[in-house]
């Protein structure tokens, strides 16, 4: 199974951004799955900013995210999206979408730990 992640680039401090994930494969059963957001920045660590449940009234963000970015997913689309908004030069990383197969419904996937698929990553510069 691959996840693509699209929608990175260049955006200026304040501006915004919509990270997409497809599954690309048409037998991939999305609906098993809990879906992640994780990034890496140069220098750090890999850290887990967002996560949603297979229910997807279940989502988390890390703190540094809460607030300004926004989870979603679309079952039917296979696809899991990523809103961010008001972005900050420290939001400048690599952005990873992850899939975790998830027996409770209201699973939110909050650690890199038994992730099942990852997507190759996507690079979002905030700059002026």
């Amino acid at each position: 199974v691959q996840l693509v992640e699209s929608g990175g680039g260049l955006v200026q401090p304040g501006g915004s951004l919509r990270l997409s994930c497809v599954a690309s494969e048409l037998t991939f059963n999305f609906n098993r799955y809990s879906m992640g957001w994780f990034r890496q920045a140069p220098g750090k660590e890999r850290e887990a900013i967002s996560c949603i449940a297979r229910a997807a009234y279940k989502y988390d963000y890390s703190d540094s995210v809460n607030g300004r970015f926004a989870i979603a997913r679309n079952n039917p689309k296979n696809t899991t999206y990523l809103q961010m908004n008001n972005l900050k030069p420290d939001d400048t990383a690599v952005y990873y979408c992850a899939a975790k197969v998830a027996v409770d419904r209201e699973y939110c996937p909050r650690t890199e730990s038994g992730v099942d698929h990852w997507g190759k990553g996507i690079l979002v510069t905030v700059s002026s």
